[in-house]
């Protein structure tokens, strides 16, 4: 049988911690304080009554004819064994006789006489005492319960701020892991106290900052043999071009073409992740842009403009994001391809196989195509390009399939891309402009 996992704050933990062992404390004080006074008003009720009965002792030895007095008897009946025991070796004590009923206990006391007789006194626990320790349980019962729910509150306070902490490191990595690198761990916690939360916020940040730097070494050596192959590439395409016609010279066009689109990719995405590009905004209208580009790109694309909308982006960076959705949609989907343009969304929907699953849990990813029924050609750049583009446009690409895995036969499926323009693009230099507020009267 599977076991529910109970998940519980850190909070709670400490608070439950804290007042466990708070409440241990306090029953185990109470317990010894309580026994403490009861015993030693015990042993002064057993001195109290010792001294009345020596002086009933000489009262009684000094009278004629001699008569018990103060309660006193002689040979009582109902003398406890113990203290019988001890009149029989001719010793003097005192007694406490509990009851099974509960009761107060019954306090004895008893001297042998020169006549071998027993002179007893026995009266029950005085109720003042009695009356004395409930007085005390109950301020012991009081001061434990409010140790319990000081306790309580002090474990909510120290452990909501840990929770606190936790969480805002949490958040922060959370944001590293989006691809906010600039994000410190240590900064976002804050506080004055260091404890174990500073050590993996620390520990955190240098991760990231180790990430970055092999992230950054990776892009420069790709950006430098994209760079160096260049060259080669240029010549070898102009090498072809003088090549007599025929079946051969085509594939070797063919293929130096691809191998030249390729390097373009390849050194588009190392200023992609460079993080330097800069969108040149302009003002244009969503709908009758794409109708206009789609045209160009593919005629058989049906495009639908549910609703107009005027954007400020760099219509080169969204040019592209098109071209390489419309062109992901061709390869690994099927027709119809369709456009459609709602504000300031735009989606491209094909009804193929739709996108991998590890394309829409992890996003694109470069030089990986997913699985072999919809992207089992190809480098994995084209979506990887139109993300990095949709980024510097401060857009928001996402990908989606419509029909669900696991859908009956005869489901319309496909992918879906779905491009969410921003309400302010970004400025020339990367940051998002200053909206003002009008002020309220």
């Amino acid at each position: 049988m599977k076991r529910l996992p109970l998940r519980t704050g850190v909070r709670w933990k400490i608070s439950v911690a804290i007042a466990a062992v708070g409440a241990l404390i306090a029953v185990t004080l109470s317990l010894v304080v309580h026994n403490s006074a009861r015993v030693s008003m015990l042993d002064n009720a057993r001195e109290v009554q010792m001294e009345r009965l020596l002086f009933a002792q000489r009262m009684y030895e000094g009278s004629k004819p001699k008569e018990p007095r103060f309660g006193t008897k002689i040979n009582d009946p109902m003398l406890p064994r113990q203290l019988d025991q001890l009149m029989r070796d001719n010793r003097r004590g005192t007694y406490v006789q509990e009851h099974s009923h509960g009761g107060p206990p019954d306090v004895w006391a008893a001297v042998p006489l020169a006549n071998g007789d027993v002179l007893s006194l026995h009266i029950p626990f005085a109720d003042r005492s009695a009356a004395i320790m409930k007085d005390l349980d109950r301020a012991l019962i009081i001061g434990s319960v409010s140790v319990v729910f000081g306790g309580c509150a002090l474990g909510v306070l120290i452990g909501g701020q840990l929770s606190r902490r936790l969480r805002k490191a949490a958040a922060a990595a959370g944001k590293v892991a989006q691809g906010n690198t600039d994000v410190r761990v240590r900064d976002a916690i804050g506080g004055v106290v260091r404890d174990e939360t500073d050590e993996l916020a620390r520990a955190v940040d240098g991760l990231t900052d180790a990430l970055n730097e092999r992230i950054e070494a990776e892009r420069r050596v790709t950006a430098d043999i994209a760079h160096e192959l260049r060259t080669p590439v240029t010549g070898l395409l102009t090498a072809a071009e003088l090549l007599p016609p025929g079946r051969p010279t085509e594939l070797v066009r063919d293929r130096a073409q691809a191998m030249r689109t390729l390097v373009e990719d390849v050194l588009e995405v190392a200023r992609l992740d460079s993080a330097s590009e800069r969108a040149e905004l302009q003002e244009i209208a969503l709908g009758e842009f794409v109708e206009r580009r789609v045209r160009t790109l593919d005629p058989d694309v049906v495009v639908r403009v549910v609703h107009e909308s005027w954007v400020n982006t760099d219509p080169r960076r969204l040019e592209r994001i098109l071209g390489n959705l419309l062109a992901n949609a061709a390869k690994h989907g099927s027709k119809p391809v369709e456009v459609t343009v709602e504000g300031r969304v735009l989606r491209v929907r094909d009804h193929g196989p739709g996108f991998p699953e590890a394309l829409l849990r992890e996003g694109p990813s470069r030089f990986r195509t997913g699985a072999s029924d919809r992207a089992g050609q190809g480098h994995g750049l084209g979506l990887t390009i139109a993300a990095g583009q949709a980024r510097v446009l401060g857009a928001r690409l996402t990908f989606r399939n419509a029909a669900p895995s696991g859908a009956p036969a005869g489901t319309q499926g496909g992918a879906i891309a779905v491009l969410w323009l921003p309400d302010h693009a970004p400025t020339n230099t990367g940051s998002f402009p200053m909206i003002r507020f009008p002020d309220r009267a």
